[in-house]
């Protein structure tokens, strides 16, 4: 009896396959009095904060929060034909420590910088864009404003239209 077998060499580098976005028709803009699908009351329940301004509605959202550590400045901005590889160019570009992870199924990265005060974005791809929670603790002893950006981005990809 005669073995014969095949084989074949295939070259290149390994990579590590890239997800789909979730929903990809989605969209995160703001609607209906809400940032990110959020409503404010929402927004300051996630942060754990004792009082929430929202100075700026578009399609960037700045909020202004109070808490027991200090004030927190927080931003949201949804764009609908961006990339996350942009984003995380932009972010290496402006000096971030970048941590590439996934958050609620979307690939995704935290972008640490600490200029003035300690700040942080979690960005994702996410609908057919990119979205983005920025964190900046004005107290630098606050805590860590990648968790806290890491929440809302997380509260975002789960909320309900």
């Amino acid at each position: 009896m005669t073995v014969a077998s095949c084989s074949q060499t295939v070259s290149g580098t390994a990579q590590r396959a890239q997800p789909d976005v979730p929903d990809p028709d989605r969209s995160y803009g703001y609607n209906h009095d809400r940032c990110g699908l959020l409503a404010d009351d929402t927004v300051q329940q996630t942060m754990d904060a004792d009082h929430i301004v929202r100075p700026y509605s578009g399609a960037v959202c700045q909020y202004v929060l109070t808490r027991g550590d200090g004030p927190v400045d927080v931003t949201f901005s949804w764009f609908e034909t961006g990339s996350l590889d942009r984003e995380r160019d932009l972010a290496d570009e402006r000096g971030a420590r970048i941590t590439d992870t996934v958050v609620e199924r979307h690939p995704a990265f935290l972008a640490r910088r600490d200029v003035t005060g300690a700040a942080c974005s979690a960005t994702a791809a996410a609908g057919p864009g990119v979205l983005s929670w920025w964190v900046q603790l004005r107290e630098p002893a606050g805590g860590d404003p990648c968790v806290d950006a890491e929440k809302l981005l997380a509260a975002t990809l789960q909320a309900e239209m």
